[in-house]
């Protein structure tokens, strides 16, 4: 069989189309890129033997229920077998169901889409259209509140139940009151528009310019419903770059103390218990806890100070 690829090979090089070379040699073409991309790996291995490994390494097989080892050469085999014995438009998700049950693989769809991508077998990907395009942060000086809120989840984890509960909350850059929040043992888009409405209901201030309200992308967030939420509110909803955490430092910090000074310190036995725990953490950050930025006042009194021209605002920029 090696002699063969490497033949097929040669030829292949010389510009013969593969599926004819292996055609002609009666060599399926799963075996001869199962051989290819071995060659492939072993010259990489070979250059950059004194780079630092990193990653799992792939087995190179597969099991089926009975505990039989399959090579990933023999399932390339498979998948060719599949796509010209029943239908060549197969993409990989099929394909690993059909492996499953047609020849009782334990396979998961990542690594039927690997073997498929390496034997070139996958169809080219639609161009999805965006009904929404993402805004990207922009800078901003801070004089008010009410001019750029964050938000995100936080995840908490219960011991006694064996689960994680979610915490998505919204804060204001300029006074870092933490206006809502939803806790729950999910957090949907829905919630995260609930609890948006919610924000907008407790500080509408008539005549003021709405806030802007920055994301990262997480699934509640570039949903269609909170697009049209914030649209619905008169809000310009920003999303952070992928992997930016620094572009929503505010609400990220927020979660920072809330886990060092409320999370850590307790195993919650019960839901309830977290729900009530993590409620009064949020009552006294809002109305009792000092913050450094505020002249050591509490977000709540800071807010009553300049309310009552004993105190202002600190230009911030973001």
């Amino acid at each position: 069989m090696t002699e063969l690829c490497q033949w097929a090979d040669n030829w292949v090089e010389q510009g013969q189309a593969v599926q004819a070379v292996c055609e002609a040699l009666t060599l399926p073409r799963g075996s001869y890129y199962a051989w290819r991309h071995r060659q492939s790996r072993e010259e990489t291995a070979v250059t950059s033997s004194q780079a630092p490994l990193r990653g799992r390494v792939i087995p190179g097989y597969s099991v089926t229920e009975d505990g039989t080892k399959v090579s990933d050469g023999e399932i390339m085999d498979r998948i060719v077998e599949i796509l010209e014995e029943e239908n060549p438009a197969y993409g990989y998700h099929k394909l690993t169901w059909r492996l499953r049950r047609r020849d009782h693989l334990i396979i998961n769809k990542k690594k039927v889409y690997r073997l498929c991508r390496e034997m070139e077998l996958l169809w080219p990907q639609r161009q999805r259209k965006t009904l929404h395009p993402r805004r990207l942060p922009r800078n901003w000086v801070i004089t008010r509140p009410n001019q750029l809120w964050q938000t995100d989840l936080k995840y908490g984890y219960i011991v006694g139940e064996d689960r994680f509960f979610y915490l998505q909350s919204i804060i204001d850059v300029c006074d870092r009151s933490i206006i809502a929040y939803h806790m729950g043992l999910t957090c949907k888009a829905r919630d995260a528009v609930q609890t948006l409405q919610q924000a907008v209901l407790i500080r509408k201030t008539p005549g003021q310019e709405p806030p802007v309200i920055r994301t990262d992308n997480g699934p509640q967030f570039i949903a269609g419903v909170f697009e049209e939420a914030c649209a619905a509110l008169s809000l310009e909803h920003e999303r952070i770059p992928v992997h930016s955490p620094n572009y929503n430092a505010y609400i990220e910090s927020w979660h920072a103390q809330l886990e060092r000074e409320c999370l850590a310190g307790y195993e919650f036995l019960t839901y309830a218990e977290a729900y009530t725990v993590v409620s009064q953490w949020i009552t006294h950050y809002n109305t009792v806890r000092p913050h450094g930025r505020l002249h050591y006042w509490a977000p709540e009194q800071m807010r009553q100070r300049v309310a009552n021209g004993q105190d202002q605002w600190i230009p911030l920029k973001v």
